[in-house]
């Protein structure tokens, strides 16, 4: 029997004793689960191999809606992809079912596999691989403070709790990364009174407290004015320039940064494109994809498109 979820903390449906997942049965997971993190190299000793994520011929739902139905997709170790596609195509399904949001129905010739394992310790996967989203932004503790937000990563919880005490040096790490992200002056300010970008600049930093080596986000720019938008993008690129893996799954091409090499196009459920960025973002397949005309330019590695 699946223990029962607690929203609070990522222990739900973890082994106390190895941290193993406890069924394959189709399972939502807690949201608060997906930006836990920790250290990364014992768990990069052990699992050498080169696809990060392996998905094969699976059939997922969302509630009652069949998402996915055959979907295949896979992602080595090092590579940076963006998901682009309109909004139902899937996208998000497909980080819940990265995440361990989301489990796809048990059939022969289907599984999902991420680092050579289709039974994963959850733990041990999370010094790996941080997630941002606008899910997680959502359902956070609108009192807690900006600093509790970034130290709150170290537990995997939403929020701050009595129970949960960081130590001296988690603090001092969170305060590093508020730094880093010209955050310093908001570290007892309250969630909810900060802005739609400084928020998702926290929830980035929240991501990075175990410096996980391959970073998923879904649309990380959505909802920022301009200004927030290129700061985040900047941010993103610096993580690249680190050589970790990243996975962007947007429907605006001006969110795939320059170091974005491959593309997957992405509609109802189905792979529609995939390969080189260059062969990919092609004024061909992108009014194909949308179903309206648009037009395509490219400057510096970014792209841009309009209407028309």
């Amino acid at each position: 029997m699946l223990p029962p979820i607690n929203r609070q903390s990522d222990h739900a449906g973890v082994s106390a004793k190895n941290g193993e997942e406890t069924s394959k049965r189709v399972k939502r997971w807690p949201r608060a689960a997906i930006c836990v993190m920790l250290p990364l190299q014992p768990y990069r000793k052990q699992l050498q191999v080169r696809e990060m994520i392996d998905i094969q011929n699976v059939r997922v739902f969302q509630q009652q809606t069949q998402v996915f139905d055959g979907f295949t997709l896979r992602i080595e170790a090092g590579e940076r992809v963006a998901i682009l596609g309109p909004n139902g195509a899937g996208k998000s399904t497909l980080l819940k079912l990265i995440s361990r949001e989301l489990y796809p129905v048990e059939r022969e010739g289907s599984h999902v596999k991420l680092y050579g394992n289709e039974r994963v310790n959850l733990w041990q996967l999370r010094s790996r691989i941080g997630f941002v989203s606008h899910d997680l932004q959502e359902d956070y503790t609108p009192y807690t403070t900006a600093l509790d937000v970034i130290v709150s990563g170290f537990f995997g919880s939403v929020g701050s709790h009595d129970h949960l005490q960081p130590s001296a040096e988690q603090v001092e790490k969170a305060r590093a990364l508020m730094a880093r992200l010209d955050m310093t002056n908001y570290s007892g300010t309250m969630f909810q009174r900060l802005s739609t970008g400084q928020k998702r600049r926290l929830l980035l930093a929240r991501a990075l407290v175990h410096e996980p080596e391959a970073l998923i986000l879904d649309e990380p720019s959505n909802g920022l004015d301009m200004g927030a938008s290129l700061k985040m993008l900047t941010l993103l690129r610096g993580f690249c320039g680190q050589g970790r893996s990243m996975l962007i799954a947007t429907h605006h091409v001006d969110e795939i940064i320059p170091e974005i090499e491959r593309v997957v196009l992405i509609k109802e459920g189905r792979v529609v494109a995939d390969g080189p960025k260059a062969e990919i973002l092609t004024t061909e397949h992108l009014c194909s994809l949308y179903q309206t005309e648009l037009s395509l330019s490219t400057q510096d590695g970014w792209y841009r498109c309009w209407h028309g």
